[in-house]
């Protein structure tokens, strides 16, 4: 984004300079205009397929904010199987002239992106890959949100991304989404919009590769691991006898509908777990599939790209089919991790916050978390703040500290001393795998009292870390928000607000109270 100066003379593109915020290179300004139309994409990278999608956004002026009103699809773009290197590293090359042909296709220069969202799933988000990916797009790397999903993550945006929490909300009924990749399948049961529980485990359609010849042509550790387990040798170069690759994609199944559908898991299926198995102590009533297999499952592809993923959905459909739950079709298969764009809403927090240092500011691009909180009783639990706070990065994978998140919390109750003293301490002891990083302690209230929780922890405990307290803002899981330096007049922050807007979800158009 670019600020115009207060005597109305304009930076250079996306210079801060004071004054009112722009969108990027097109001169428009959220203070003075009721309607603005963006252009965003939303890209997903992941082990098996890569895709885009254009949008066109409108947002309308909603008191001092703007909300999306309208979303139009412009272009969906062919699903690339992921290009890899003789390395296995994923090839940025090909990836590029794949991203170019998609710009070309649906018509738009890259410089007339105002927004637009980066997933990065599978083995595109190890290190070496997300570097090379990140390049593709840095010249637009400030207008993106992006976001390297591991599992946890990856398994919610499927469960949004498919439409399978909306419908819980909808249908009032208790819906799984399993989203069967290449590599991987994620399991979520949500239930009144919420996801309540989930797992991912090693079963997808591109853990063994082939030529047109039928000969093996990629071998995943976890093909490996299969094959083994029905007695059977894999040779890249060699072909596999069908007989075999039915056996394996059938082990496959069981360990697959295993996880689904029981409490208590076997040996050889629970060391496949890459997250914490489910506790599946009731079934669902509605199951949704997305993810590449669920092309084959509702009918939507029949031809084969030399993996399993046909066979795999067969296997599963006869399990699931005995099993009882009726089976719907998703909002979204394939696409269901893509994020369509960032939705943008700016608000001002209120006065009552707290600063320091003031250079800390300004942030960009911060993931919001927003744990469920016990902060109804009189005396607060310092140890179950914390628990909850871990649970939620746990969420969305932010876990391990690598980056600031922006904690949202709705306080409860009287702001007597020692409750807020218990609220600091579990905050702090929940975010601590952040904060000894260095990162900064960044509070989002919707209430009045960001000014005292700021003062609390700076005088009374004697944070080191830089603190960033703010209230008079409500965030949801998936929002990122920039937050502004200080406006010298009224001593208030400007807060923009990113939402991940899923394809026909209930997300789209959402007010940020």
């Amino acid at each position: 984004m670019s600020v115009q100066q207060d005597d109305g003379s304009a930076g250079t593109p996306d210079e801060p300079v004071g004054g009112r915020v722009f969108f990027s290179s097109v001169r428009r300004s959220l203070e003075v205009e009721d309607e603005i139309l963006l252009i965003s994409v939303g890209v997903d990278i992941g082990s098996s397929t890569s895709h885009l999608v254009f949008s066109r956004l409108l947002l309308e002026r909603l008191d001092n904010r703007y909300v999306v009103s309208k979303r139009e699809i412009m272009h969906e773009s062919e699903v690339l199987l992921t290009p890899y290197a003789a390395d296995q590293a994923i090839d940025a090359a090909a990836l590029r002239m794949f991203i170019d042909e998609q710009y070309d296709k649906a018509k738009v220069d890259p410089r007339a992106i105002d927004t637009g969202a980066l997933i990065l799933t599978g083995v595109a988000v190890r290190r070496s890959n997300a570097r090379a990916i990140a390049d593709l797009f840095a010249a637009q790397a400030g207008k993106f949100v992006s976001v390297s999903a591991g599992d946890a993550l990856e398994t919610t945006l499927a469960a949004f991304g498919s439409g399978a929490a909306a419908r819980s909300i909808r249908e009032a009924n208790r819906v799984m989404n399993v989203d069967i990749g290449g590599g991987t399948s994620k399991i979520a049961v949500c239930v009144d919009g919420a996801v309540v529980d989930m797992t991912a485990i090693d079963v997808g359609a591109r853990i063994l590769s082939f030529d047109s010849g039928g000969r093996v042509t990629r071998i995943e550790e976890a093909g490996r691991r299969y094959a083994a387990a029905v007695g059977a040798t894999l040779v890249i170069g060699q072909p596999l006898d069908s007989g075999v690759r039915e056996r394996i994609v059938e082990h496959m199944a069981d360990r697959l509908f295993e996880t689904m559908s029981s409490a208590s898991l076997g040996s050889a299926t629970a060391e496949l777990l890459r997250l914490a198995a489910m506790k599946n102590t009731q079934a669902p009533d509605v199951i949704t599939f997305s993810g590449g297999v669920s092309e084959y499952i509702y009918g939507r592809q029949s031809e084969s790209f030399g993996d399993l993923g046909p066979l795999l959905a067969r296997a599963i459909m006869s399990r699931v089919r005995a099993w009882g739950p009726r089976v719907e079709q998703p909002d979204q298969g394939i696409r269901a991790t893509v994020v369509g764009a960032s939705q943008y809403t700016i608000q001002v927090s209120g006065s009552t916050i707290f600063v320091a240092p003031m250079t800390i500011l300004p942030l960009r691009n911060v993931p919001v978390i927003t744990p469920q909180l016990p902060l109804e009783d009189e005396q607060l639990d310092v140890e179950q703040i914390a628990a909850a706070v871990r649970t939620a990065l746990r969420r969305l994978d932010l876990h391990e500290g690598e980056q600031p998140v922006a904690l949202c919390y709705h306080w409860q109750g009287a702001a007597m001393f020692a409750r807020l003293d218990a609220f600091a301490h579990g905050i702090r002891a929940g975010l601590s795998a952040l904060l000894e990083r260095g990162h900064p302690l960044i509070l989002v209230g919707d209430g009045d009292i960001g000014g005292l929780l700021g003062i609390h922890f700076q005088e009374e405990m004697k944070l080191a870390s830089a603190i960033v307290s703010i209230d008079g803002i409500t965030l949801k899981e998936f929002d990122f928000i920039d937050i502004g330096a200080m406006l010298e007049l009224s001593g208030a922050v400007p807060v923009v607000i990113k939402s991940l807007v899923f394809p026909t979800s209930a997300a789209v158009g959402r007010v940020a109270a």
